[in-house]
């Protein structure tokens, strides 16, 4: 990383930091709902435009995720807190997940392996949805916010620097994965699978290994919602929270990470502006998603690429 964006990094690391300092209680609830739903979405741009596989199910590892913080953290005395309920456990829950559903899934391409996602993701909804030990169709509410090192990290500034910095080290973790030698051969499997399995590169372990990162940081942005909301619902499952964070890739600009995070922002600054004049939030949204697709396919980042000559 070059020292500019270094520089560049950290000075936007600081300005978030130091968010609830200059707004309101509703903005920074914005900004640390954005922050999530960012890692969730880089965590599907790893496969999608870095991989090559679009999954329809990546709402699994994000309901795993969540649903193991949930029972971690409600448990008798708060049975497993701290770091380990809150963050490592959910985040190895949805690792092993993915390397599960990701064994299965990576054995096909194309449509047959987003219709397969979508399926393993339907069947964790319906277990969720029916099942009483996971509150069934109402989830689990009052998911308490966890003591890290001493400090609860309830309402105010601590809840704010605790997201902002497991966001800031998933960005980094993926950005540095995405440059690494694996990041190369990952590009070289988009491009063309066949090619890289003739030169003798193993693409199905590179794939699969590609599905577990995803699944594993796409759990930890689960196990963050649930604490920033409260609760778990089986709708974490459902595909339409895959197909949230699939808009979001393509807003902000496929295989590019910080396009995700610009496409999260997009969908949920969007989504909280029109749904206070319109219940048809949702309409606008596919109407916006539409322009993109025709105006702009390399989303946000492409229209800032071409305008002011942002680099990647």
């Amino acid at each position: 990383m070059s020292r500019v964006r270094v520089l560049g990094f950290a000075a936007l690391l600081l300005a978030v930091l130091a968010f609830p300092a200059a707004f309101g209680r509703y903005p920074v609830k914005l900004l640390q709902e954005i922050l999530i739903w960012g890692i969730y979405a880089m965590s599907l741009d790893l496969l999608m435009g870095h991989a090559g596989m679009v999954s329809f199910g990546h709402s699994a590892f994000f309901g795993i995720g969540g649903y193991a913080a949930a029972l971690a953290l409600t448990g008798p005395g708060g049975a497993v807190g701290g770091p380990l309920g809150a963050l490592l456990l959910p985040a190895a829950a949805g690792a092993l997940a993915a390397l599960v559903i990701g064994f299965f899934s990576i054995r096909v391409s194309g449509v047959y392996f987003i219709m397969l996602t979508l399926a393993f993701s339907q069947m964790f909804y319906a277990y969720a949805f029916q099942t009483a030990w996971l509150g069934a169709e109402d989830g689990i509410t009052g998911v308490p916010r966890p003591t890290l090192l001493g400090v609860p990290t309830g309402e105010g500034w601590a809840f704010h620097v605790y997201v902002v910095v497991i966001a800031a080290g998933a960005a980094v973790f993926l950005w540095r994965v995405v440059r690494s030698p694996f990041g190369h051969v990952l590009a070289g499997i988009h491009e063309n699978e066949g090619r890289m399995a003739a030169v003798g590169y193993p693409v199905h372990r590179h794939k699969l290994l590609a599905f577990v990162l995803a699944g594993t940081l796409a759990g930890l942005a689960g196990s963050l919602y649930a604490q920033f909301s409260g609760s778990i619902t089986p709708d974490a499952f459902f595909w339409t929270t895959s197909g949230e964070a699939l808009l979001m890739v393509i807003i902000g600009g496929t295989g590019t990470l910080g396009g995700a995070v610009l496409g999260a922002a997009a969908f949920i600054l969007l989504q909280s502006l029109v749904s206070t004049y319109t219940e048809r939030w949702m309409l606008i949204l596919g109407v916006t998603f539409v322009l993109f697709v025709l105006f702009a396919p390399g989303g946000l980042v492409g229209v800032l690429r071409g305008r002011i000559g942002l680099r990647a």
